[in-house]
């Protein structure tokens, strides 16, 4: 389970204070994937990185009991000056895991060929995605975080691999994923939420958060 328990987070922007969440409770319970619709510029990234343990509250708790990943695409936590060798086993030992087989599946799912043992600093965008995204499906977690904001790879192979291994998990797996258009969460979620202005409006179906989503951006 994930939990924000009166969690409140704002930022100085220079001119005024933005607010992104004003003594915010809700749970995520294992089985029940939640989708978040939030406009552009509402905070949906520093949500979820308050949900990875990224960020942390200036007020409130956030409680987890359970494995959450970092959010998908996310590029911190691996070492550039480290080849993807030294950063998958490295990774693997922080989580409890057999680096042989965490550098193994990452080896075969990235298919970077001898890249994969020079620093991760030489590599190009694209393949720094491959291999963040292929360490996330190695670790396996309860409860997995989608950004739509996160970078994406163009690698189409890599694609078609990492995702049918993504829908497979998933099975399973509980999903929170933000985004600022309703269709994105539709394959994902079964309940969802609107974030705006500070408040975090929970409901039991998508439908009902749509209503309010677009009564408030298009009004």
């Amino acid at each position: 389970m994930l939990e924000f328990i009166n969690v409140s987070k704002s930022f100085w922007t220079g001119t005024q204070r933005k607010v992104i969440l004003d003594q915010a409770s809700f749970r995520v319970e294992l089985g029940q994937s939640l989708g978040i619709l939030a406009p552009n510029g509402t905070g949906k990234t520093t949500v979820i990185n308050m949900m990875a343990g990224l960020e942390k509250p200036d007020e409130g708790k956030i409680e987890r009991s359970c494995r959450i990943s970092f959010p998908l695409g996310f590029m911190g936590g691996v070492i550039g000056k480290l080849s993807a060798t030294e950063n998958a086993r490295y990774i693997a030992q922080l989580y409890g895991l057999d680096p042989d087989y965490v550098e193994a599946f990452c080896r075969w799912l990235c298919d970077l060929e001898e890249y994969f043992d020079r620093p991760l600093g030489t590599y190009s965008s694209g393949m720094k995605a491959r291999f963040q995204f292929a360490l996330m499906l190695a670790l396996e977690f309860d409860i997995y975080l989608i950004d739509e904001g996160m970078p994406r790879t163009t690698d189409a192979a890599f694609n078609r691999k990492a995702g049918a291994i993504l829908a497979d998990r998933l099975r399973t797996a509980t999903v929170v994923i933000v985004s600022h258009q309703a269709d994105t969460l539709e394959k994902f979620a079964n309940r969802a939420a609107v974030l705006r202005d500070g408040q975090f409006y929970q409901f039991d179906s998508l439908e009902e958060a749509k209503r309010l989503y677009d009564y408030e951006t298009q009004g």
